[in-house]
């Protein structure tokens, strides 16, 4: 909560007690048979036996908000940082269905005690303290939308998608025959986590579960204080946005010549046949390497194909380092 009343706190002091006051709800017993995904099926069958463990129908689907769990420092800090800048924004208002300036900005309307947001606002921020980081979510935008609105797009949409990736790699990793179940429901080979993530159908409710937690830590905090918060790490985020604008941008490998379009077709066909996992990982380095050997491609034209084939960046360099080894002996 806010440090209003306590001299010579710190906001960091507010914002740390608020994130661990937060309390992640829990499911009734009779909520714990969700289906993963409407008409899917169960995402694992239960084994029972003796020394077997039983899963729950949902276990892939409560497993994104164990991670969310872990990561929610992460959010709040994101969600500190997004905010720096907001006390400077101009303060709008709809006249005649336009958003017009007011001539204020947000952080003038917060130092007199009058509200950010407007009656036009989302419902669910509409009781929001004056001056308080929910009540700028609830603040006009320049473009129309309200602030919240572009919280969403900026912070919990990416936030949420990497906790899924996350979720989804340790299902992959830890619970293996429930991750199977889920492809085998899904139709899909797992190739692409994201794809699975959105048609598995996480991202949504736990967008709608991140935006509560973020609110449950930072809703009553005065908006000033959740921007000295997040002023450090803004300062990071800032430096690697410039850093992403001054790299070179890779150009894309260009086509074989006809010469080699042969023994491209050859080499694509023979990982098919070889059943290789697509894109070829590091593990598989060695068996990609003999598959192509084995089609009479030669060395120096292995790693004119590399950047062609479906391989890992990884495999790509290890094929490398095992066709350098050859040449050594």
């Amino acid at each position: 909560m806010a440090t209003a009343g306590r001299p010579g706190a710190h906001p960091r002091d507010g914002i740390a007690q608020s994130c661990r006051a937060v309390r992640f709800p829990t499911r009734s017993a009779a909520g714990r048979r969700h289906r993963l995904t409407a008409g899917s099926g169960r995402c694992e069958r239960a084994r029972r036996g003796k020394g077997q463990v039983v899963l729950d129908d949902d276990l892939l689907r409560l497993l994104p908000r164990e991670v969310l769990r872990e990561r929610l420092a992460g959010l709040v800090a994101e969600s500190c940082a997004w905010a720096v800048g907001l006390s400077d924004s101009p303060h709008h208002v709809r006249r005649h269905g336009r958003s017009v300036a007011s001539g204020l900005t947000l952080g003038l309307r917060a130092e007199t005690g009058l509200h950010l947001g407007d009656d036009d606002g989302r419902l669910e921020l509409g009781d929001a303290r004056p001056g308080s980081f929910q009540d700028a979510l609830n603040a006009l935008a320049p473009d129309g939308r309200r602030h919240a609105d572009r919280f969403e797009d900026d912070v919990l949409v990416p936030f949420v998608l990497q906790t899924c990736l996350a979720a989804a790699e340790l299902a992959r990793e830890r619970h293996p025959g429930a991750w199977a179940e889920l492809l085998d429901d899904l139709g899909d080979d797992g190739s692409d986590l994201t794809e699975v993530i959105r048609t598995a159908e996480w991202e949504t409710p736990l967008r709608i579960e991140a935006e509560h937690l973020a609110l449950a830590a930072l809703a009553d905090v005065p908006l000033v204080e959740v921007e000295a918060e997040g002023l450090p790490l803004s300062l990071v985020r800032a430096a690697e946005a410039v850093t992403r604008q001054a790299a070179p941008t890779a150009e894309p490998a260009a086509p074989p010549d006809d010469d080699l379009a042969g023994a491209l077709f050859l080499a694509e066909a023979a990982m098919q046949e070889a059943e290789l996992t697509v894109p070829v990982p590091p593990a598989q380095a060695p068996a990609l390497l003999g598959v192509l050997a084995a089609e009479g491609i030669e060395p120096e034209e292995v790693l004119v194909l590399l950047p062609h084939l479906p391989v890992q960046q990884d495999t790509a360099d290890d094929v490398a380092r095992l066709l350098a080894e050859r040449d050594l002996r």
